[in-house]
């Protein structure tokens, strides 16, 4: 051949070619060119074969298909990235090893293997459309971890699918019969034996907020003998806490980072954040929060984990309408009796016309801003109160309880000045504050990747806070003439739009609740692996063999799965990799990960775990000067938050290991000293009216380009393409 042409014959590169009935007669055909194979591939060269001028890519299933090639350029890319990382055999035989690879030709064909497995995967996914995790569990999960993480993700994902596809001829089909029988997850009500030999009555005490639905369930709980309240925030475990403290009932408060337990008492009430629910108490009456909450993808596990486990003769859900066939169908499949109780809005809720404006003239006593960043909140504080002469009360999610109880009060107080509220959405979770008006101060959240609209439930959960049935000071005055309507507006007339369309939208049933494998299903499924398996694979594979039934959703394993890789390189063992797996943390600031990396180390090693042991803990920060300058006030800032998160783990950790973690005491003495600091810093922060209008108009611009580039891919067919929306906003948004 080489003779016949005078060069190395190739074959001629193939081109995605444009259908003729796609043409434009003003643009010639698009084409995608191949990738020359000896050249690295840059992800964002890559993204920007798009062409968005282009006529011919307004027809969503071709867009759709050129998505989908740009993805697997990239998942091959990334592959190749994989196997320069991993060396060759010589270099690296333990690891190839650990996976039954024998020599280096060994390594190159099980990468040409796996390499034709992913081809199969996008073709399915392109020529086929299944797209699914049951009909295409590869691509489904290359999909999704590039969603979360983009680039990073879509790297780990591969390696451990890579993984995975290596070990499978490692297992005999006995054994690999058995993984399939231990990965079933079709009925997860096996998994609470005790709590299924009682006959159990479930009420679901359901209707829009301010309708009465918790006061009601609270009230069987109060004249009940023993029993337990789980809600979604600490913050509401308190309150229930301080209630029934208050009545002079004996009652355990139980979260993640606190424990209070009644010492001169032998029986009494608990109340916890929903995942510290005691499974292995039988009690008369337990509430169940927040029930809505059972779809969510990275905590809805935990709402069905108390629901389905919780030993009591009588389980109260509050949530929304929504909930309601989702639970009936799944009490029928227990076999329990669930008896729906429909609550109606005590009182009127309205809904602005216009916005505010940009300044705070127009505030009235009784009103709560709501914004979605602790900075934002306390730069709201200082231009309410700069602009009004008035006190301005603060609630967010990680204000210390007390001072949360304390500014509420202040707050709820009529016979004082403080007369406005800033509060994080955590006033949609059901907080005791008498509030007349909701403002937001912006419809658009970052939510860790981009900016977004509220969804239509979290501006009803918020909003729907406005307007008191009834408020403390009037009960106690015996007044009991019908409120007046609560109110609901914005500062902008763009973002009250949003919040307008919201309020006249319904959102449909909940599908699915979530699960998550309890440690008892990890610790059996890795004792079939050889002992020093990296708890990350097993998980992998677990998640790749778990079946589950169509009104169960598997949730997010992707930080379980960060966590197991930060940690592998110590010897925990099975039950201890369970428990750091669940520890709050957040990955992406380097001294968390390095103060869990020390936590963990410590507990492999039986090591001194006392807080002032661990240098990585860098306790010097609270001797530092608050800076002048903005950019140096914001590391300054992160410094103090980063502390205080790993002061957190600490304590998070200390109530599982107490032989090990010794120091709580103190951890809560830096603990409160941190959030003092952290108090002190955002009470001095300026507002800057216009510099605050400019922040919403950019989160607007922002959100309204991932939401105008979805509608350019998805055109007229965006139902068809639902599941593929996400995807194409992170092509578009890597490739611009």
């Amino acid at each position: 051949m080489k003779s016949l042409f005078g060069t190395a014959w190739r074959p001629p590169q193939r081109a995605v070619l444009v259908p003729r009935r796609w043409r434009s007669a003003r643009t010639a055909p698009w084409r995608v060119p191949a990738r020359d194979p000896r050249k690295p591939v840059n992800p964002r060269q890559l993204l920007n074969l798009l062409k968005p001028d282009s006529p011919d890519l307004r027809r969503p299933h071709f867009v759709m298909k050129q998505n989908y090639q740009i993805f697997q350029s990239l998942a091959e890319s990334r592959f190749k990235h994989i196997l320069e990382s991993m060396g060759n055999w010589a270099e690296n035989k333990e690891e190839w090893r650990s996976f039954g690879v024998k020599s280096q030709l060994d390594v190159e064909r099980q990468a040409g293997l796996f390499k034709a497995t992913l081809t199969e995967a996008f073709e399915l996914a392109m020529a086929k459309k299944k797209i699914n995790r049951q009909e295409n569990p590869l691509f489904w999960n290359l999909r999704n971890a590039f969603i979360r993480q983009e680039t990073e993700g879509l790297t780990r994902e591969l390696q451990l699918a890579f993984q995975t596809f290596m070990m499978r001829d490692r297992f005999p089909e006995a054994v690999n019969q058995l993984h399939r029988d231990l990965a079933d997850m079709r009925n997860p009500y096996e998994w609470y034996p005790a709590t299924r030999m009682i006959q159990r009555t479930i009420h679901l005490h359901v209707g829009p907020t301010n309708s009465g639905k918790t006061y009601n369930a609270l009230k069987a709980l109060e004249n009940a003998r023993t029993g337990i309240y789980a809600g979604p925030l600490r913050l509401l475990a308190h309150e229930v806490w301080n209630r029934f403290t208050a009545k002079n009932k004996a009652c355990a408060l139980i979260t993640g980072e606190e424990m209070r337990i009644p010492s001169n008492a032998d029986t009494w009430f608990h109340s916890c954040t929903v995942e510290m629910t005691p499974l292995n108490s039988r009690v008369d009456v337990a509430v169940i929060d927040e029930i809505q909450m059972i779809e969510s993808e990275d905590r809805g596990w935990a709402w069905t984990q108390a629901f389905l486990g919780v030993q009591a003769k009588e389980v109260h859900l509050c949530g929304e309408e929504r909930a309601v066939p989702l639970i009936r169908e799944l009490c029928a499949r227990i076999g329990e009796q669930c008896v729906v109780h429909e609550y109606q809005r005590l009182n009127g809720l309205e809904i602005a016309q216009e916005g505010l404006g940009n300044g705070f003239t127009k505030l009235r006593k009784g009103d709560a801003v709501v914004a979605f960043s602790r900075v934002g909140i306390h730069q709201l504080k200082a231009g309410i109160e700069q602009q009004t002469g008035r006190r301005c009360a603060v609630v967010y999610g990680s204000l210390p309880p007390e001072t949360r109880a304390s500014q509420a009060a202040l707050f709820n107080d009529p016979n004082n000045d403080y007369d406005f509220l800033a509060a994080s959405d955590a006033i949609g979770m059901g907080l005791n504050l008498e509030i007349k008006r909701v403002i937001f101060e912006s419809a658009y959240k970052f939510d860790g990747r981009a900016f977004r609209p509220l969804k239509v439930t979290e501006i009803k959960q918020i909003g729907g806070r406005a307007g008191r049935f009834r408020t403390a000071t009037q009960e106690m005055m015996g007044i009991t003439t019908m409120p007046a309507p609560g109110e609901v507006t914005a500062f902008d007339d763009e973002d009250l739009g949003i919040i307008q369309k919201a309020f006249r939208t319904e959102a449909g049933p909940i599908p699915t609740a979530g699960l998550f494998p309890p440690p008892s299903i990890i610790e059996r499924f890795h004792s079939y692996f050889p002992p020093r398996t990296p708890i990350s694979f097993v998980l992998g594979r677990l998640r790749e063999l778990s079946r589950i039934s169509d009104r169960f959703h598997m949730c997010d394993f992707t930080a379980a799965m960060e966590i197991a890789e930060v940690l592998k390189e110590y010897k925990l063992r099975v039950s201890d990799n369970c428990i750091f797996l669940n520890v709050p943390i957040d990955l992406r600031d380097e001294r968390q990960v390095a103060a869990l990396q020390a936590f963990a180390k410590c507990v492999a090693e039986l090591g001194n775990g006392h807080l002032l042991d661990f240098d990585v803990i860098d306790l010097e920060v609270l001797d530092a000067v608050r800076p002048e300058t903005r950019s140096e006030q914001a590391n300054y800032l992160r410094s103090l938050e980063s502390l205080h998160q790993q002061i957190t783990m600490y304590l998070w950790l200390s109530y599982r290991y107490q032989g090990v973690f010794q120091s709580q005491a103190l951890a809560f003495k830096v603990k409160e000293m941190v959030e003092l600091k952290i108090t002190e810093h955002l009470e001095k922060l300026n507002f800057v009216p216009d510099l605050q209008r400019l922040k919403r108009q950019r989160r607007r611009k922002a959100a309204a380009r991932v939401q105008e580039k979805q509608q350019f891919w998805l055109g007229e067919n965006e139902r068809v393409l639902e599941h593929d929306d996400e995807l194409t906003r992170r092509l578009v948004d890597a490739r611009a």
